[in-house]
């Protein structure tokens, strides 16, 4: 009798597999996106999943050796500083943004200065010719005899140029417009990224080779793609920022190597996304104070930045008052002007309120709630905050202020840039030219205006 033919469905948005169609996934939430897959491909799969060496034995921890990373320079420091001091060999690192945002020309611009310190350097593109690369190389001074392009998107042919040449560095434009001729589904599929990845780890891993890998996002901004592709490299970073601003920042968010908690700033100039120097007069004006304007310090991995908050609060001409904030969390902004209404009898039911963060950057701690509230209560009251004054602190539900961590790393700062006064939660015993002033409720701040 017949062995019964087993069926496998793929989900094509996130790689979510089962044993029949379902109309919508269960881990994505996308419609109509499973598809059958032949038994030449469940083979494949099956092939690329067994990675484990059956011949391996496991080993008690205190008779293993540790392995000795070891980097070398990109000759960017931003971007060195994200994958945790450099670019370890046989790593394998994605990097994902939108459209416009510098992955290429950042990527090209490393690959000119790594190869010009002696290294061979493949640069492979599937999305433009060689000579639109050599045009872009000429903007960025990347010309040098140890960079070699390749217009290719056959899996098989990449291979063959990697086995002519002792490369140490590769990058790859992009994962999603690689194919490899042993599956038949196109470019782009869940099938065809899983298992070009996979195949470009071994390399990576077998050869020692620092490989790059550049992949397109969603419009919900994650890497289109199956969610094993994050789970296979060892580092993965993004750029943020708009193509219509001048800075852009790479963050990481896994990264086996080093930390996740650093960004890298870049600013882009007429050659290229090159590392921002002077980060402190990028994200707030130093002209004259103005009502509605509030500064802080955040940080940024190891790095203090000073950040203008923006507050605007008008009148409300609706039922119900909008509310507002960019680079923001909008749920925080609703909970401090709760407070505000509720502390220091604020009628802000009645008002519009909009905050804005300068420079395009996205706040990630709570450092900022007394800036927030600063900008909010000038704005209300149309009294202008100097720009010498500096506000630190975590705003609680109790209105209670409480104090952050690395406060002496955001004073010095703040000290550097000029500034005379800092409001924050407790008094501190750091000898610094600025001025501190200890604010511990909410209620207090009203005193400041």
């Amino acid at each position: 009798m017949a062995k019964k033919k087993i069926s496998l469905f793929e989900c094509q948005h996130c790689g979510e597999q089962s044993t029949k169609w379902l109309g919508k996934c269960p881990n994505c939430g996308s419609w109509d996106s499973f598809i059958e897959l032949n038994q030449e491909q469940q083979e494949v799969l099956k092939h690329s999943s067994k990675i484990i060496n059956t011949t391996s034995k496991a080993k008690p921890i205190t008779q293993i050796e540790q392995d000795d990373v070891t980097r070398f320079s990109s000759f960017n420091d931003e971007f060195d500083l994200v994958l945790g001091g450099g670019i370890v060999p046989g790593s394998l690192t994605l990097i994902g943004g939108s459209p416009g945002v510098g992955k290429s020309t950042l990527l090209l611009k490393v690959a000119g200065s790594i190869s010009k310190s002696g290294k061979k350097v493949l640069y492979v593109s599937g999305e433009e010719s060689a000579g639109q690369i050599k045009l872009r190389a000429n903007r960025l001074d990347a010309n040098h005899d140890d960079l070699f392009l390749l217009s290719e998107i056959k899996l098989e042919e990449i291979q063959d140029e990697l086995l002519r040449q002792n490369y140490e560095v590769v990058i790859i434009d992009s994962i999603q417009t690689i194919y490899s001729s042993n599956l038949t589904s196109a470019p782009g599929s869940v099938s065809q990224v899983r298992e070009i990845t996979f195949e470009l780890m071994r390399k990576a891993k077998e050869s020692n080779i620092a490989m790059f890998i550049i992949g397109h996002i969603t419009k919900d901004g994650s890497i289109a793609g199956p969610r094993v592709l994050e789970h296979m490299v060892d580092t993965v970073l993004y750029f943020e920022g708009e193509a219509s601003r001048e800075l852009r920042m790479l963050r990481g968010f896994k990264n086996r190597f080093g930390s996740t908690s650093e960004i890298g700033i870049f600013e882009m100039t007429a050659e290229g996304l090159i590392s921002a120097k002077d980060i402190a007069s990028k994200f707030f004006d130093k002209s004259k104070a103005q009502s509605g304007s509030a500064l802080t310090v955040v940080m940024e991995g190891s790095r203090a930045i000073i950040l203008e908050v923006q507050a605007l609060v008008t009148e409300s001409t609706y039922p119900n008052p909008k509310r507002s904030a960019t680079g923001f969390d909008a749920n925080r902004l609703t909970m401090l002007l709760a407070l505000l209404e509720k502390k220091i009898d604020l009628p802000l039911n009645n008002y519009d309120v909009f905050i804005n963060i300068s420079g395009g950057i996205k706040i990630k701690e709570s450092s900022a709630d007394l800036a927030v509230i600063a900008a909010i209560i000038s704005s209300f009251r149309d009294r202008p905050i100097s720009k010498e004054s500096a506000f630190i602190g975590e705003v609680s539900l109790t209105g209670e202020i409480k104090d952050v961590y690395s406060i002496d790393l955001r004073l010095k700062e703040a000290q550097a840039q000029g500034m005379k006064k800092a409001v924050i939660a407790q008094k501190t015993n750091l000898k610094l030219d600025i001025k501190t002033f200890a604010v511990d409720e909410v209620s207090k701040m009203i005193e400041l205006f």
